[in-house]
């Protein structure tokens, strides 16, 4: 009979895939800390399992450039689902890549993802009863920036 093994790794089960439209980054201050850009979100698109979203514009992704190889990310947004219901994403995020590819990443060219560590970890609020449960679970993600989108895939722990 096999016993349960609560400290045994998590296994990932799939949640969603995102597709997040951007607009240019606004640089709002360059001090000791690093450089500080906003970058709004216009739109886009989610797809899960037995459900869709659509990503409302008026968020944004609060950016600190700590260092020419390290960036640390802070996206808050909306969804709205195909159903009517709304969920709140907030989502900290790291990427890094070596220096010459992040200063292209940086520019708004496009990069091989290969080359870019871009790890999340997403949180949601909702009031749905369909999707409640996601404010109950951790989630991690993985991500590629393209120069208008940010493509991401997220799992429940």
């Amino acid at each position: 009979m096999p016993t349960f093994d609560p400290l045994a790794p998590p296994t990932l089960e799939f949640f969603a895939d995102l597709s997040v439209e951007v607009e240019k980054p606004v640089v709002l201050a360059v001090s000791a800390r690093g450089t500080r850009r906003v970058v709004p979100i216009v739109g886009g698109s989610a797809t899960g399992n037995g459900w869709t979203a659509r990503v409302l514009p008026g968020g944004s992704d609060f950016q600190l450039i700590v260092s020419d190889t390290l960036s640390e990310l802070d996206a808050r947004y909306g969804l709205e689902t195909d159903a009517g219901d709304l969920i709140y994403v907030q989502n900290h995020a790291v990427r890094s890549a070596p220096s010459e590819v992040m200063a292209r990443l940086l520019r708004g060219e496009p990069v091989d993802p290969a080359q870019v560590y871009f790890r999340c970890n997403p949180r949601f609020e909702t009031s749905s009863k369909a999707l409640g449960w996601i404010t109950d679970r951790m989630f991690v993600g993985v991500g590629v920036r393209h120069p208008a989108e940010v493509v991401m895939r997220f799992f429940s722990l």
